[in-house]
């Protein structure tokens, strides 16, 4: 069961991904958690506060399901690589899609708090070491799997964005994989 604290940082993450940056008030998290007013700026005095705990909530979750994709697949083989990023990529944008676009709002933000730039880079860090570790056990150097990497970076945004939205990454994605392998 969450915390107030953890009920307060998944309201964030709503209002930020379904409503952008602008949309993110103390306020308004108190309404989509359903807690009273004063809730949120109880634990986050301050809109920065409340900024870099989400930060710290999306990191936590990521290393949630990142560890249970890393269970998922098991033995490292490039065909489960593949699985694996094709699932990973069509969950953040459909399933996952409030939380990934929470995500994108906080990088906007972190150009202006640097509190927030550094949480934002210690998540992007671990994701990018996860999927080092996951490149190197079937083969792939570390700056290729950082090409795959950035890849799925722009993937994301243009499903997102609809233009490649209900086309299945898989054919691209292994296409990727086996041009990077040596």
């Amino acid at each position: 069961m969450a915390t107030k604290r953890e009920q307060v940082l998944d309201a964030a993450i709503e209002v930020l991904g379904t409503g952008g940056s602008r949309a993110l008030t103390h306020r308004a998290v108190d309404r989509a958690a359903d807690l009273p007013p004063g809730s949120a700026s109880n634990y986050y005095r301050t809109r920065e506060a409340l900024l870099c705990g989400v930060a710290e909530r999306l990191e936590q979750r990521d290393h949630t399901d990142l560890t249970a994709l890393n269970r998922l697949f098991g033995p490292a083989t490039v065909e489960h690589l593949i699985a694996a990023l094709t699932l990973f990529l069509t969950h953040a944008t459909t399933t996952d899609r409030v939380r990934t676009q929470a995500r994108l709002a906080l990088l906007g933000e972190s150009q202006a708090v640097p509190a927030l730039h550094e949480s934002v880079r210690r998540g992007h860090h671990r994701l990018r070491t996860w999927a080092i570790d996951m490149g190197a056990s079937v083969g792939l150097t570390a700056t290729a799997t950082g090409i795959l990497v950035d890849y799925l970076d722009g993937a994301v945004i243009h499903r997102l964005t609809g233009a490649e939205a209900g086309k299945d990454p898989r054919a691209a994605l292994e296409q990727l994989v086996h041009a990077l392998l040596p």
